[in-house]
């Protein structure tokens, strides 16, 4: 059986360059692993976001719930997806149509915002659902999150997402996000 190590690297350097803004300055820590999922905190100074990610599907991808301190029952969902250069500029590339599913349960019918970052390899997806509280209960339960972006009008992209561990990793970077504003 192959060595996971390397695939286990490439993810947590893939991490350190996840937040879009300041990607090379946040610190990955203290993190652990849930099946297919991780659980991590994220550093810039006095800053911490907690996140639990999916980066076991695909080599250049991942799907991520960040958790905020003072807005740990609203994370954001995220995609990354490596697109191989770094990129020129910041910008807001489109607002497409997007539909998240997790197995044969609810159609989450929502918005994706596609954006770069300058100085950073990654092209992300944010998403903006009305029922997302729903989407992350069935994430817990689940075994694989669909999504549907539509770039077009006949122009869909396609991505799944393992589920096996979502449920340990979301409860730990949301506990350790409601720990962090205690201490505050």
């Amino acid at each position: 059986m192959p060595s996971r190590l390397p695939h286990l690297v490439a993810v947590l350097v893939g991490l350190a360059l996840a937040w879009p803004v300041a990607a090379v300055q946040f610190n990955v820590a203290e993190v652990e692993r849930h099946g297919a999922w991780q659980s991590m905190t994220l550093n810039l100074g006095e800053q911490r976001l907690y996140r639990a990610l999916e980066g076991n599907t695909y080599a250049d991808a991942h799907f991520s719930v960040t958790f905020t301190p003072g807005a740990c029952e609203a994370p954001w969902l995220e995609m990354r997806v490596d697109l191989g250069e770094h990129q020129a500029e910041s910008r807001l590339a489109n607002r497409v149509p997007a539909d998240l599913r997790v197995d044969e349960q609810t159609i989450h019918s929502g918005q994706a915002e596609f954006r770069t970052e300058r100085g950073d390899s990654g092209f992300y997806v944010q998403f903006d659902l009305p029922q997302q509280p729903l989407l992350l209960d069935e994430m817990r339960q689940g075994e694989l999150l669909r999504l549907r972006l539509m770039r077009g009008p006949d122009d869909p992209w396609f991505m799944v997402f393992a589920l096996d561990g979502a449920d340990e990793a979301m409860a730990r970077a949301r506990t350790a996000c409601r720990d962090q504003g205690y201490r505050s």
